[in-house]
C-alpha cells in the first residue's frame, strides 16, 4: 500500500500564516467538537498556549504532567479545569509513561492528535533509567514510548497526527550512534542538539510506519520563546549567545508563547497538511532545506541530518532496543 502515497517534498506551501501568526488565529473557524488531544508539557509556556487553543476550538484535551498538582492549578487558573484532563506522568521514567498510557486507554478509545511538547534543554549531567543521557531520555525515548503504547488509540482515530517538537537546536549535533549517552565528554548544548534531531528523526520514520493506516507525523520547531525551558542558563549566558541584552531585553525575532504554539498547532489541525507528514515545519509552513550560504542558516531551515530517512529507521530500530516497545515490531 506505501506505493499509493509520495513523499512529501520539504518545501513550505504557502499556507497563509508566518513568524508572527498565533495559536488562537490558527484555529480560528476550525471544530474540533469530538476529537480528543494529549499535549504533553501542555501547563506551561507555549505547551500551555496550545492547549488553549485546541480547547478553544472544541478538542477534549488531556495534559500529562510531572507537577501534577501544579498543571491542576495552572490549567484551573487560566479558565481550563473543566476542558482539559491532566494526568501524571514523568517522561523520564519509562514505567511512569507505561502507567499514563494504560491509564489513557482505559478511558479513550481514540486519540486524534498528540503533540510531544516537552522537553528539558541544556541541563547539567544527569543519567536517568539504566544509565541513559537525561536529554536524550526525557526529549526522545519517553516520547517515543508514549507513541507507541498508545497507538491502538492513534490506529482508532483513522485519521490522527502526531506532532514532534524539534527546534534550530537540532544544527548543534547529529545523531551520535556511537556515544548515544555521552558515556565521555557531556556537553549540554551537544546533547541538546542530539535530542533535537532525534525529535525529527522520530516524525520522520513514524509518518512513513503509520502513514497507511491514517496516521502522519510532523517534526516542529516552535520559534525562540522564552519559557520554562531556559531554566538551566544563567542570564549571562543568554546575554553572550545574543539572546537578549544586558538589560534582559530579548533581541528581535523571539516570538511570544501564543505565536510560539502557532506551528505545532497548524501541523496538528490544518486541512491544507491532509495527505502530509514527515516534514519539518516552522513559522506554520513546512521548512525549507537549510541554505548552508545564507547568514541564517544557524535559525532558518532543517539541516540534512534531521530528516535523513536512513538516520530515522536506525533511530527507531535503536529505541526499540533500548525501551523494549515497539507497536511495529
Amino acid at each position: 500500500m506505501s506505493g499509493e502515497f509520495t513523499e512529501t517534498p520539504q518545501h513550505p506551501i504557502g499556507s497563509g500564516f508566518g513568524h508572527g501568526s498565533t495559536a488562537m488565529e490558527v484555529v480560528e473557524g476550525l471544530d474540533l467538537t469530538g476529537k480528543t488531544a494529549i499535549v504533553t508539557g501542555g501547563y506551561s509556556g507555549l505547551g500551555l498556549e496550545t492547549v488553549r487553543a485546541l480547547a478553544s476550538a472544541g478538542a477534549t484535551v488531556t495534559v500529562p504532567a510531572r507537577r501534577l498538582e501544579h498543571a491542576q492549578k495552572v490549567l484551573a487558573e487560566a479558565g481550563l479545569a473543566d476542558a482539559v484532563e491532566a494526568d501524571a506522568l514523568d517522561l523520564a521514567d519509562q514505567a511512569s509513561v507505561r502507567a499514563f498510557a494504560a491509564r489513557y486507554l482505559d478511558r479513550h478509545d481514540t486519540l486524534d492528535i498528540l503533540i510531544n511538547n516537552a522537553a528539558i534543554m541544556a541541563s547539567p549531567e544527569h543519567r536517568v533509567g539504566p544509565g541513559w543521557e537525561a536529554q536524550f531520555a526525557t526529549n526522545h525515548l519517553g516520547h517515543y514510548t508514549l507513541v507507541n503504547l498508545l497507538w491502538p488509540a492513534l490506529l482508532a482515530s483513522g485519521n490522527a497526527r502526531v506532532v514532534s517538537l524539534s527546534s534550530t537546536g537540532h544544527k548543534l549535533s547529529p545523531l551520535r550512534f556511537d556515544d548515544i549517552n555521552f558515556t565521555s565528554g557531556y556537553d549540554k548544548w551537544r546533547a541538546y542538539g542530539q535530542a533535537k534531531t532525534a525529535n525529527s528523526l522520530f516524525a520522520v520514520e513514524l509518518d512513513r510506519l503509520g502513514r497507511d493506516s491514517g496516521v502522519r507525523a510532523f517534526a516542529v520547531h516552535p520559534g525562540g520563546i522564552m519559557t520554562e525551558l531556559q531554566r538551566h542558563l544563567p542570564k549571562e549566558e543568554m546575554v553572550a549567545a545574543g539572546w537578549m541584552d544586558a538589560d534582559g531585553n530579548l533581541r528581535e525575532g523571539f516570538k511570544t508563547p501564543e505565536q510560539g504554539a502557532a506551528t505545532s498547532v497548524w501541523a496538528a489541525t490544518s486541512p491544507a497538511l491532509a495527505g502530509m507528514g514527515g516534514v519539518y515545519c516552522e513559522d506554520c509552513d513546512i521548512a525549507e532545506p537549510t541554505d548552508k550560504e545564507s547568514p541564517l542558516a544557524r535559525y532558518r531551515g532543517v539541516d540534512g541530518h534531521a530528516i535523513d530517512r536512513a538516520d530515522a529507521r536506525k533511530l527507531w530500530e535503536l529505541s526499540a532496543e533500548l525501551t523494549g516497545v515497539n507497536a511495529f515490531g
